[in-house]
């Protein structure tokens, strides 16, 4: 049975046999978002470390999910998560009441995993030394490395430096995608030598077999599947950077040429702006914002739709990328290096504000779909072939190495300075 070997330096570490193996499970905090504030993505990286770090893999592994419940003070429990209110809630609860509960719990891990870069903070109430913080891209730190692209007030920015703080202070760094540690890099933001990566995965729901009971329940949003339709679908929420503007251009360009095409959206409603631009091109007949849905259903609405498209200006790893490819999907995205990194040469790419070219992939593979089958499945199978690569079971196997060589630092250095 597969063990995690574990060094005896203190109290704080699995006690060990003579044989240098642990007697006791490694204990694992995952220290997670706050559950009301819905980071999907954020979540499911927590979700499905915990899963399988619980798993039968890992019997030398004690994982815990550390999370306390959301103060509210601005907002009652009954409405929505939005607003002014609930913002301020947020701030509150990130930087004093999780501050505050997680001081009780500095030694109740081993190694702490702060899945959630925006959280970094947190690493200044726990043993930083075993503290370890998952860094999925560096837009929370875009207002005091570009503060001219991205201005904020004194007091945000404040509250940034306090999450850079601590983000530099833990004990290693690991990042989605080699483009994401190479921003860390180049923004002289954390060091190299503290910075490791390691890819995401898919949730499983996300396969290429269908899910009858998904399929029905997704049938009865959106009415049963016909083959005649062409959905796009975007998965993805409508901050600036995921280039809500250039989606509704290039679906224009896709309608005008293609009357049937639906436009699905997953990930939230659409900004006054967007709203404008949607009666701009006279799409709002044809643009479906579908609301909050499981990861079963979702996984149901990649399988079904046409393809995926992926417009965003910035990205750390582009989990809907990898969601679509493993159900089987083709998409087109924007030409940045972390969706290289994880679509490879399955994907098609084009430049953020190539409007011409978007359309021209988009309606060619609209077309290879219709008139060429035999070249489509070939492509799925391709797409299916590299979604491969990526796991929660591969991620959570290189964490715990992490969580090893954290632990077999403190040791050696400690060690190290006994001799002395």
């Amino acid at each position: 049975m597969w063990q995690v070997p574990v060094p005896q330096v203190s109290s704080h570490y699995p006690e060990t046999t003579d044989q240098g193996r642990s007697t006791r499970p490694l204990r694992v905090g995952v220290v997670c978002d706050l559950i009301e504030e819905n980071w999907l993505s954020m979540d499911l990286v927590a979700d499905m470390l915990l899963r399988y770090l619980s798993g039968e893999n890992f019997p030398g592994v004690d994982a815990m999910c550390i999370r306390p419940r959301m103060a509210r003070r601005f907002t009652a429990r009954r409405l929505p998560s939005a607003g002014v209110a609930f913002n301020v809630d947020r701030i509150v609860n990130r930087y004093w009441d999780y501050p505050r509960f997680l001081r009780r719990h500095g030694e109740s891990a081993d190694v702490f995993h702060i899945v959630d870069h925006s959280y970094a903070q947190l690493v200044l109430e726990l043993p930083s030394r075993r503290t370890l913080v998952t860094c999925h891209d560096v837009d929370t730190f875009r207002s005091l490395v570009e503060p001219g692209k991205e201005p904020r007030s004194f007091a945000f920015r404040a509250m940034v430096r306090r999450t850079l703080r601590g983000l530099r202070r833990a004990a290693l760094v690991v990042c989605p995608t080699g483009a994401t540690r190479d921003a860390l890099i180049a923004y002289n933001l954390v060091p190299a030598e503290r910075l490791r990566v390691v890819p995401l995965g898919a949730h499983p729901a996300c396969r290429p077999e269908p899910d009858p009971l998904a399929d029905l329940e997704l049938s009865s949003i959106l009415g049963e599947a016909d083959p005649n339709d062409v959905d796009l679908l975007h998965v993805g929420s409508t901050i600036p950077r995921k280039r809500i503007d250039l989606l509704l251009a290039l679906f224009a360009r896709v309608k005008q040429q293609c009357p049937r095409a639906r436009l699905l959206r997953v990930g939230g409603s659409f900004t006054a702006e967007q709203e404008s631009l949607l009666d701009a091109f006279q799409l709002r007949q044809s643009v479906i914002v579908l609301p909050y849905l499981e990861r079963h259903v979702l996984a149901a609405l990649y399988r079904r739709v046409a393809l995926a498209v992926l417009p965003s200006e910035r990205e750390g790893f582009g989990l809907p990328l990898l969601e679509a490819m493993s159900c089987g999907t083709p998409v087109v995205a924007s030409d940045l290096p972390a969706l290289r990194e994880v679509g490879g040469n399955v994907t098609t790419y084009r430049a953020v504000c190539d409007i011409d070219g978007w359309t021209d992939a988009v309606l060619e593979l609209i077309t290879e779909r219709r008139e060429h089958p035999a070249r489509w499945a070939a492509r799925r199978r391709d797409i299916l072939g590299r979604a491969r690569n990526f796991s929660w079971e591969r991620y959570t196997h290189r964490m715990v190495e992490l969580y090893q060589e954290i632990l077999g630092g403190i040791a050696g250095g400690e060690q190290n300075a006994g001799a002395e």
